[in-house]
């Protein structure tokens, strides 16, 4: 097999910015994830690493931002490590995260016979998972890898109940300073047979883009589109400790499971 990886990294890292607590966010400066320190290496550069010395991945692709500005700071900031790691930079989709990859599909090799996708958040990923989806793809088209959901799982009415006051009420009952809205559950959901998906996803060249020419393309996952071509995609067994960084206060968490620690910024009198 000869695979090219496509890495989207042109989020706005919304959700990460509305639960960090750095001040520089709370003043209007939101960070990226991607920007996030593990160990003197960003978390960009830890997922491309994942994929850059692998004698069966013969691209790497990085999607930034679609905006020519937001492009252009992205570049700065990451474009000389992203070369450095053999990887290629190119501008993302506008909206949508398949836009992102369609974008990313126009840079492929024409000699690659399957395509990779991984989130650039997801860092942590273990080797033998990869290996383990690599390996099924030389027989499947499309594969990717899942972990059995575990806890139990309610549909919400998507209208918060109660007024401020409530909320009010409850803040201080909890001692916060604000309270989250409230749902009511409308249904419990069977989790037989359900799995929470990860990546990296891994198909076929020509059938991922034969789901990519599809007309109305509308999905948050890879796989979604091959499904509408009613082609099979088959799951391997992922890995609870292959997350994806999303809300700032899984960075703890995500460092301990790779083993690494946040470096110590330099004390004042020496940062000039």
């Amino acid at each position: 097999m000869r695979i090219s990886v496509i890495i989207p990294a042109a989020g706005s890292s919304s959700r990460f910015n509305a639960g960090n607590d750095d001040p520089l966010a709370a003043l209007g400066a939101p960070r990226s994830k991607l920007d996030e320190d593990f160990a003197g290496k960003t978390v960009l550069q830890r997922t491309i690493e994942l994929f850059n010395t692998r004698d069966d991945v013969h691209q790497v692709i990085v999607a930034g931002p679609y905006d020519d500005q937001a492009f252009a700071n992205f570049k700065d900031h990451h474009g000389d490590r992203i070369a450095l790691l053999g990887a290629s930079l190119v501008q993302g989709g506008k909206d949508h995260r398949w836009q992102t990859v369609q974008a990313a599909l126009e840079s492929v090799d024409e000699s690659a016979t399957h395509i990779a996708i991984h989130d650039a958040a997801r860092p942590a990923t273990n080797p033998e998972l990869i290996d383990r989806i690599f390996d099924a793809a030389k027989i499947h088209p499309a594969v990717i890898p899942g972990v059995p959901v575990a806890d139990t799982l309610k549909r919400a009415n998507p209208d918060p109940i109660g007024d401020a006051g409530d909320a009010d009420q409850i803040a201080a009952i909890l001692g916060s300073q604000s309270a989250s809205p409230i749902y009511a559950v409308d249904e419990t959901i069977d989790r037989t047979n359900l799995y929470a998906i990860q990546t990296p996803q891994i198909f076929e060249r020509e059938l991922l883009l034969r789901a990519y020419a599809q007309p109305d393309l509308d999905s948050t996952d890879d796989a979604g589109l091959i499904e509408q071509l009613g082609e099979q995609v088959v799951i391997v067994q992922g890995d609870p400790t292959n997350i994806k960084l999303t809300h700032a206060n899984e960075l703890p968490l995500l460092r301990a499971i790779m083993g690494i620690k946040k470096t110590a910024p330099r004390p004042t009198h020496k940062r000039f």
